[in-house]
């Protein structure tokens, strides 16, 4: 198990170094930067921006260099800590990030326990009682959650919640909070409007969960090993969580390493719908304004909790399941 682990650490230091370098160049792929937005964007306001002004400009933000140049300076300032600054906020890159980051972690793990306690047990119920009514009431319910886009039913809860209170779902703070000093009672607020988008970013991974931990129980409740251990006398309830749910349970551990970047990047579609201050419409905006340092920081964070979350997710398995490690000679 140790050499298992230790070689997947191993391969992780290229993989990180390749990661920041397809960020930064994803970064640079589209036309123009940030400056030249910023000038047509002053050109369209009547505004003439002379080229000794443009210059200047370029100098400060260092956009004269080169690109391998750029690079080794953010990266240079990456271990020192320093991701850049932001030219669309003005501000730096990790302020701008740890402004989100306490909302957006909220958000993600109150969607994380409602997805587990609601996809887990209608899934394994509806294994269980296959053809049931339960199971076509349940899979109506994952079908429908798949085919209706999270932004989709982000308007449409918020319509109707429009309906019912009067209240528009606009932010996660009430009107007289939301510039307000944190407080016991900006907390409260905070906690009676946060279960709507927690349920509506929630609802998505439910469905598709729950239809793949369906099926793969349904595959391990066929098998010979339960049918023999059924005819044995076996309990119900003792074989089923003894080794089909256990066994069942692995696409929930091998989804873990889309998990950690999902955590950070939050509902992107559904952050900009209910005007959420959370990093996924910061990732958006940074990106049509071309803020390349937020946006690059961005997209690396997410890449490297996606490989952490990776490492994370073959080690559960080899754990759960010998065989995966025992496979690579381990």
């Amino acid at each position: 198990m140790i050499s298992f682990i230790v070689r997947r650490l191993i391969i992780l230091i290229p993989l990180l170094a390749l990661l920041s370098i397809v960020a930064f160049i994803i970064i640079q792929l589209p036309p123009g930067d940030y400056l030249t937005t910023y000038i047509q964007q002053l050109e369209a306001g009547g505004q003439i921006v002379d080229e000794a002004e443009i210059a200047r400009l370029r100098a400060q933000y260092g956009l004269d260099q080169s690109v391998y140049v750029q690079y080794l300076k953010w990266m240079g300032g990456i271990f020192r800590g320093d991701f850049g600054r932001s030219f669309h906020w003005q501000a730096p890159v990790i302020d701008v990030i740890m402004a989100r980051l306490p909302i957006t972690l909220l958000l993600s793990f109150g969607s994380l326990i409602v997805v587990y306690a609601v996809a887990i047990p209608i899934a394994i119920l509806s294994a269980v009682y296959q053809y049931s009514i339960f199971d076509y009431i349940a899979t109506l319910f994952g079908f429908t959650g798949l085919a209706v886009p999270d932004f989709l039913l982000a308007l449409l809860i918020s319509w109707l919640f429009y309906l019912l209170t009067g209240n528009m779902v606009t932010s996660l703070f009430s009107l007289q909070f939301r510039d307000a000093a944190w407080s016991f009672a900006k907390l409260m607020d905070l906690l009676s409007n946060v279960w709507l988008p927690i349920v509506i970013i929630g609802m998505a991974g439910t469905a598709g969960l729950m239809r793949t931990l369906r099926a793969t129980l349904l595959d391990e409740l066929g098998r010979a090993y339960v049918v023999t251990a059924r005819s044995k006398g076996l309990s119900e309830g003792r074989l089923l969580f003894k080794y089909p749910v256990r066994i069942a349970m692995n696409p929930i551990f091998s989804t873990i390493g889309w998990l950690l970047p999902a955590l950070i990047n939050g509902g992107v579609l559904v952050g900009i719908v209910l005007n959420l201050q959370i990093i996924g419409p910061a990732l958006m905006e940074a990106t049509l304004s071309q803020d390349m340092y937020l946006a690059g920081s961005i997209i690396l964070i997410l890449s490297v909790l996606t490989v952490v979350g990776t490492l994370i997710s073959d080690i559960l398995l080899a754990w759960l399941d010998p065989r995966i490690r025992y496979g690579e000679g381990s």
